[in-house]
C-alpha cells in the first residue's frame, strides 16, 4: 500500500565547540506522518497504532499541549491565530516504541491548499516532560531554508539561555537534513544535525527498523544522560534553570537560502561546518 507518510533512516550528530570540544553521533530513524492519515495507518499497518499500545504508535498527548485533543487540530488552530491556514500537516518525529516516547525535536511541516510549504513548527522537548514550540512562517519556497530565533526554552543544564538558534532545513523529500547551530555573543558553540533517507512506510519497513534499532526512543533518552555525564566529567559548568516560558506558539522569521548545499543530505558531519 502507498501512503503519504514515510519512514526515514539516518543519524543524529552533536558537535560542541566551546568551552570544551565534545562530539557524538548515533543511528536513529523517524516517521514522517501525514496527520490526516493516522487513522488509516493504524487500521492497515500491523505494527502501528493510534493512541494505543503497539510495537510503534502515535499518541496525541506526546505532542502539542499534552492533551488528548488531536494534535492536527491543535496545530491548525494555533497557526490560524497567527493568520496561517494549514491544509496539510506532516509531522517528523520518532514514534512511541513499545509504549515509550521521547523526541528532543519534532518538526511540523505545514502546507497550504496549493500544496506549498507555508510554515514550520519546531517543537522542542526536554527531559522534564516540558515542550515549547517555535513557529516560522515560510514566505518563499526554496530547497533549503534558513530560520533564526532567540532561545526561549530550557533544554540542557550545560547551555545558557542567552543563545541564538539558526536552523537550516533541506527536505523532506527523498532525504531530510536539519542542522541547528546555537551561538552566544562570541559565536557558535554547539551544532546539532540530523539526516535521513526516505523509505516507503510498511509493516516490513517498521519491523526492519525495529530490528536495526530495537528501542529507538529509549536509546535517545539513554544517550542524552550518558553524554551529560561525559560533559560533567569535562568540567562543563551547570547553568541555573529558569522558569518555563510555557508552550505558546510564537511567529518567527525564515530566510530562503540556496547555499546550504546537498552535502548535508549524505554526510551529516558536513552540516555543521
Amino acid at each position: 500500500m502507498s501512503y503519504n507518510s514515510q519512514i526515514y533512516e539516518g543519524s543524529v550528530m552533536h558537535r560542541r565547540l566551546a568551552p570544551r570540544v565534545h562530539h557524538f553521533r548515533y543511528d536513529v530513524f523517524w516517521l514522517l506522518l501525514d496527520l490526516d492519515e493516522i487513522e488509516k495507518l493504524a487500521k492497515e499497518l500491523r505494527w502501528f497504532s493510534y493512541n494505543r499500545f503497539n510495537l510503534f504508535s502515535f499518541h496525541d498527548r506526546d505532542h502539542g499541549d499534552g492533551s488528548e485533543v488531536p494534535v492536527r487540530e491543535q496545530i491548525r488552530s494555533k497557526l490560524a491565530k497567527s493568520g496561517i491556514e494549514a491544509e496539510k500537516i506532516l509531522l517528523f518525529c520518532m514514534p512511541r516504541t513499545l509504549g515509550y516516547a521521547f523526541n528532543p525535536l519534532s518538526i511540523f511541516f505545514c502546507y497550504g491548499a496549493d500544496g506549498k510549504l507555508i510554515a514550520i513548527v519546531h517543537e522542542v522537548h526536554n527531559t522534564s516532560g516540558e515542550r515549547h514550540s517555535y513557529v516560522f512562517p515560510v514566505e518563499e519556497n526554496a530547497r533549503t531554508l534558513r530560520q533564526s530565533c532567540r532561545k526561549e526554552f530550557y533544554v540542557s543544564p550545560f547551555l545558557d539561555m542567552d543563545l541564538r538558534y539558526d536552523f537550516r532545513i533541506v527536505g523532506p523529500d527523498e532525504r531530510i537534513a536539519v542542522a541547528i547551530t546555537a551561538s552566544d555573543r562570541s559565536g557558535p558553540m554547539l551544532c546539532a544535525a540530523l539526516a535521513g533517507e526516505r523509505h516507503a512506510l510498511s509493516d516490513r519497513a517498521l519491523w526492519r527498523a525495529f530490528l536495526r534499532i530495537p528501542f529507538v526512543t529509549l536509546k535517545v533518552i539513554g544517550a542524552i544522560h550518558w553524554q551529560a555525564l561525559k560533559l560533567w566529567r569535562k568540567n562543563i559548568a551547570i547553568r541555573p534553570r529558569p522558569a518555563s516560558p510555557g508552550t505558546e506558539l510564537d511567529k518567527r522569521r525564515n530566510v530562503p537560502d540556496q547555499d546550504f548545499g546537498g552535502a548535508v543530505d549524505s554526510r551529516i558531519t558536513n552540516s555543521c561546518g
